[in-house]
């Protein structure tokens, strides 16, 4: 059955910017949690006796849970109304934020954080799908800057919060403070939600629901050992993606077959929109840059220059909440004057501040590595609203929760692939500077600078693809309605032409 399309008012109407402010902060909870760890982790070590190697997996489960739910996420949201997806998902991830609460061993931790993750893994589309349907084209610049705010400022915080819990209280007590927090918000705005758009009926195809496991979750396993320095469980880290290439190929084989003659779980006619595809690839280059600044900087001010979790949480902060204080900013000035002004220079500060990490020392001023971080985060601040914004624009209606589902899906394999690049380069280029004879310190920077330069080379991509975004000169770019036979055989030539290139 084909989706119904609903068409998108003029105006947003009080109930549901309701609607959404409640959904982020919902989505704002949740995303706090998925960093909320990463200071817990030697008390972790400690209390329950496992290596290093075993307790970054608290962050890894939550990332390749992600990976392996949010594929499925498009088919569940055009298929329950929107209290019973905010339901589901905050009642899945209330459920395992008190089961690590009650923890009793490492292994249960870490099934409470993958439950955890389901969770989150439902919110994030279900707020991008509902933002696309209720706001209108020249308001949806402001709203989404809105919703940068409080995506960008939650996964800054998390370290910070979990820092000055821990400075007085146990781990558990990160969990038991989310939790009741949680189920306030999950009280009220389940007493002001409303249903936004139209229901499909339809069975799922659980085989391409095994595959998107296999495919998705099997890469981002491999890469994430990759990222850890760990052997993974039964083979090696190769195998492990070689597996999940050939698990993604069946999988998209397998939604190409059901968008002939089925319902696919994720429709990937979305990428057949030249500017959808456009705009994916650049949010995941974006997204690689960003974790990649994001697993080495704490490492280098821990590891090189000795500072503390707490420390390195603080100093990390800022770069986080000058993204989401200027989110709104960006907002306003896409429904003014458009995508590309904005995301040209962001990409050109992006590209000029990996380049100056190149040069980074034992004895780089702390103040120097602030300020570039900070600048980073304002280059990632133009660039991630307006794409993300155009991208889904790009779309019809009935396929706002599938695109969303492929973007989310799409950062995290790019969050896995960057993690596992710039730890392979760092700790490659350190074994030889150390074999060579130079300190550890000395050692660990300079793998650091060569991990920075490929991650430079990768930024120009996110430069060059800049060019390609449509700016306010070129039209608001049209929600394409398929037509009968499109929608049966994938075919998007008028897209094509609509799409805004």
């Amino acid at each position: 059955m084909s989706a119904p399309t609903t068409a998108v008012p003029e105006t947003t109407s009080p109930e549901n910017r309701a609607v959404l402010r409640w959904l982020v902060l919902a989505t704002f909870t949740v995303i706090l949690n998925e960093t909320i760890m990463l200071n817990a982790i030697p008390r972790l070590m400690e209390e329950f006796d496992v290596p290093a190697t075993d307790a970054q997996w608290l962050t890894s489960a939550f990332m390749l849970t992600m990976a392996v739910v949010i594929p499925i996420t498009g088919w569940f949201l055009q298929r329950v109304t929107t209290r019973t997806a905010f339901a589901t998902a905050m009642g899945i991830f209330c459920t395992g934020t008190l089961l690590a609460a009650c923890a009793w061993a490492f292994p249960v931790l870490i099934v409470a954080r993958v439950i955890q993750a389901a969770g989150t893994a439902v919110m994030m589309p279900l707020l991008m799908t509902t933002l696309m349907t209720v706001v209108p084209v020249n308001e949806r610049g402001k709203t989404m800057g809105n919703v940068t705010l409080a995506i960008s400022v939650a996964p800054a915080l998390g370290p910070t919060v979990s820092g000055l819990i821990l400075q007085g209280l146990s781990w558990r007590w990160i969990y038991l403070l989310v939790l009741p927090f949680a189920l306030l918000v999950s009280f009220f705005a389940l007493r002001k939600l409303t249903n936004v758009g139209e229901r499909v009926l339809g069975s799922i195809d659980w085989f391409s629901v095994l595959l998107a496991v296999i495919g998705f979750g099997s890469i981002v396993y491999g890469l994430s050992s990759f990222g850890a320095g760990a052997a993974p469980v039964l083979f090696g880290p190769w195998v492990w993606v070689a597996i999940g290439a050939a698990g993604m190929t069946a999988f998209v084989l397998r939604q190409l077959q059901l968008q002939r003659d089925g319902v696919p779980l994720l429709d990937l006619r979305t990428l057949q929109v030249r500017l959808y595809a456009v705009s994916l690839t650049l949010m995941a280059a974006a997204f690689m840059a960003m974790l990649g600044l994001m697993i080495l900087l704490p490492l280098y001010l821990q590891d090189v220059r000795g500072e503390s979790t707490l420390m390195t949480g603080l100093l990390l902060m800022p770069g986080g909440l000058a993204m989401g204080v200027l989110g709104p900013t960006v907002g306003r000035l896409f429904d003014s004057y458009g995508a590309r002004v904005l995301v040209i220079p962001g990409a050109a500060v992006i590209v000029g501040v990996l380049i100056g990490f190149t040069q980074l020392q034992t004895t780089t001023p702390i103040a120097a590595i602030l300020g570039l971080h900070v600048l980073l985060s304002l280059g990632l601040a133009f660039v991630f609203t307006p794409v993300f914004t155009v991208g889904l624009g790009a779309l019809p209606p009935h396929l706002y929760s599938h695109g969303s589902s492929l973007l989310g899906t799409g950062q995290q394999l790019a969050a896995a692939a960057g993690t596992a690049l710039v730890v392979t380069i760092m700790s490659s280029r350190a074994s030889t500077l150390v074999d060579g004879g130079a300190t550890q310190a000395a050692a660990t920077t300079g793998g650091m600078r060569s991990a920075f330069t490929v991650a430079a080379g990768i930024s120009v991509l996110i430069l060059v693809l800049a060019f390609f975004i449509p700016g306010k000169d070129d039209g608001p770019t049209p929600e394409h309605e398929f037509t009968q036979d499109e929608r049966r055989e994938g075919s998007l030539d008028v897209a094509f032409e609509t799409s805004g290139l």
